[in-house]
């Protein structure tokens, strides 16, 4: 590669905001994320502090710190309750902020988010099947099996409808979403439709998404998948930037671009499909997320992926504890409050977006 390439290549490629700054937003969002993890183990019925959950953490790692649960019932509900519904939350959140960097990027489209490539609707899909089928004996596991698997085919026949000439056309991946992702409507609108009355309050309750039937179980199956999907992202984090200078300079510097975009497509896959199986839906954090932190951090992966992440989960906690404070006794959809919340505030990114930058990125 001649000498003015490689000046061509570094005038045109992202330029990371400072790498101070980007330190002090990861240091800031970790810790952010530590203190609203421990708020959230402290709300509920059994009335718990802050001191009392770090100390019932020390104690179980083996260190004598701090004080214990003074309710009888507070160290059961910390570690059967609260905490594996804290940690869903963080690696739900952390799934969907890295799936929707990821899209973003490897596809140049600022509405690329996980619901565009079918995984939420085909997961969606699954989920209603089982539980017309199995009525009121349907278990929890089946049905998040069923959205998983139920996801990744719906990923893959978008993905294959897609591919042209041996090659992925970004416009034709969308639109084919947009028409799966219709059909996959019409196909939950008639199993809502013939389903029992009890089945299709379950149908609706899944679509809106919750928080509520966490457990070390769904924990164990989400947590290895989230951090294997962002470790795997930020492995070709440097390509996805080569790739912001347009397929034939990622080309002509030894991208496979085609390559590329399938490893993304299954990484956000096994990402997402994971993610709504125990959660049902989640909009917009996938979408909302990417956008902010690329202004924060500027548009080099090696700093949006981990922030993207980390804000999703931290969007997620917050959002899961409205949904349990805001109502006394009861436990708002988790999905409902992150579309009021993110389509105005998605609406203002793109008015700031447009005024400022001219742009998306």
């Amino acid at each position: 590669m001649s000498t003015e390439t490689d000046k061509a290549v570094e005038k045109s490629a992202p330029r990371p905001t400072s790498r101070s700054r980007v330190s002090g937003v990861l240091i800031g969002l970790t810790v952010a994320l530590v203190i609203v993890a421990v708020l959230s183990a402290c709300i509920g019925q059994v009335p718990t502090s802050p001191l009392e959950v770090l100390g019932s953490i020390m104690h179980r790692i083996g260190l004598d710190i701090g004080p214990m649960p003074a309710h009888p019932s507070g160290e059961v509900t910390l570690w059967e309750v609260r905490f594996p519904r804290v940690v869903l939350a963080i690696c739900v959140g952390a799934a969907l902020g890295c799936s929707g960097a990821l899209l973003q990027g490897v596809f140049a489209n600022p509405l690329a988010e996980p619901g565009v490539i079918g995984v939420s609707s085909g997961a969606a899909v699954g989920a209603s099947a089982v539980i017309v089928v199995g009525g009121n004996f349907v278990a929890g596991w089946a049905i998040a099996a069923a959205a998983f698997v139920c996801g990744l085919l719906t990923t893959a026949i978008v993905y294959l409808f897609a591919r042209h000439e041996g090659r992925t056309e970004v416009v034709t991946l969308v639109l084919t979403g947009v028409a799966v992702n219709a059909f996959a409507g019409g196909l939950i609108a008639f199993f809502t439709f013939i389903a029992s009355p009890s089945a299709r309050d379950q149908i609706v309750f899944w679509q809106l998404g919750s928080l509520n039937g966490a457990t070390w179980n769904s924990v164990l199956v989400v947590a290895p998948m989230t951090v294997v999907g962002i470790a795997a992202t930020m492995a070709i984090a440097s390509r996805l930037d080569l790739l912001a200078l347009g397929e034939h300079a990622a080309r002509h510097l030894g991208v496979n671009v085609e390559r590329l975009r399938q490893l993304a497509v299954l990484i956000v896959a096994l990402l997402v499909s994971a993610s709504v199986a125990f959660t049902g839906i989640i909009l917009f954090v996938g979408l909302v997320v990417p956008h902010l932190m690329r202004i924060v951090v500027g548009p080099g992966h090696r700093a949006l992926i981990p922030a993207s992440a980390l804000t999703g989960a931290l969007v997620l906690l917050l959002a899961d504890l409205g949904s349990r404070s805001l109502i006394d006794n009861a436990d708002l959809p988790l999905g409902m409050l992150t579309a009021l919340v993110g389509g105005p505030f998605f609406f203002w990114l793109l008015r700031r977006t447009r005024s400022q930058q001219g742009g998306w990125a």
